[in-house]
């Protein structure tokens, strides 16, 4: 799987934000989701927490499944020196370089992508989502634990309960529950996908956990390997 645009990744954060507004012309927040059965990967990335010591290393993975049933059709994971510091608004430019090597070396490239990160619920509307559904032309959808932009009202308690997340005057993305009583997540399309299908997604895709499958185990996987382990994890929904 091999990304459809390119661009430079070595630039200050003023330069990256202005990338970020040109790109997210790009951004197509609309499209329903694939026809089952369909491949569906999850990606999660980690850092060691020493951007400031000069020798932090971060660990990004790429799970990709077989949905419905959860079969692992596909894996890949690197560990590389940060390429830039956490900076609010500024998170594709810290981990997507990394994934976008680990999604280029999937010999079963997904239909679906979900980040635990923002779509176009972002300042410039071009989250980590939509910078790796736009670099591959891949429909992708930003699953956030917390709220980057936007206004919203507290959902119901209940699964499946949802408000909308408006910034800006507009709606770009939902506030969803994914289980009884726990904090709700933030989804917003990145890319090929509406905000109603996007939703959708997340929530045929939570089971017995507040995370949609695909990033919870691509997390899972992610801490085993920072601690040197390879093993994958297995899905409680399997």
């Amino acid at each position: 799987m091999k990304p459809k645009l390119s661009h430079r990744w070595d630039l200050d954060p003023r330069e990256a934000a202005r990338l970020q507004t040109r790109l997210a012309s790009r951004v197509r927040p609309r499209g329903a989701l694939p026809r089952e059965p369909f491949l569906v990967a999850g990606c999660d990335a980690s850092g060691s927490g020493r951007w400031a010591h000069g020798d932090e290393r971060l660990v990004a993975a790429v799970i990709v499944f077989r949905f419905p049933g959860w079969e692992i059709v596909d894996a890949a994971w690197v560990s590389r020196p940060s390429p830039f510091p956490y900076v609010p608004g500024l998170l594709s430019f810290r981990e997507a370089p990394l994934y976008a090597e680990v999604l280029s070396a999937l010999t079963r490239p997904p239909d679906l992508l979900l980040c635990d990160g923002q779509g176009i619920a972002h300042p410039r509307g071009f989250g980590l989502a939509a910078h790796l559904g736009v670099l591959f032309d891949l429909q992708s959808v930003g699953v956030a634990k917390s709220r980057l932009v936007g206004e919203y009202r507290e959902p119901g308690s209940r699964r499946g309960c949802a408000t909308q997340l408006r910034a800006a005057g507009k709606v770009v993305g939902r506030v969803v529950r994914t289980r009884d009583c726990v904090k709700p997540l933030f989804v917003s399309p990145g890319h090929r996908i509406s905000i109603d299908e996007a939703a959708r997604a997340v929530l045929c895709m939570a089971g017995r956990y507040r995370l949609p499958e695909p990033t919870r185990l691509a997390d899972q996987w992610v801490a085993r390997l920072r601690r040197g382990e390879t093993a994958l994890p297995e899905s409680s929904s399997s």
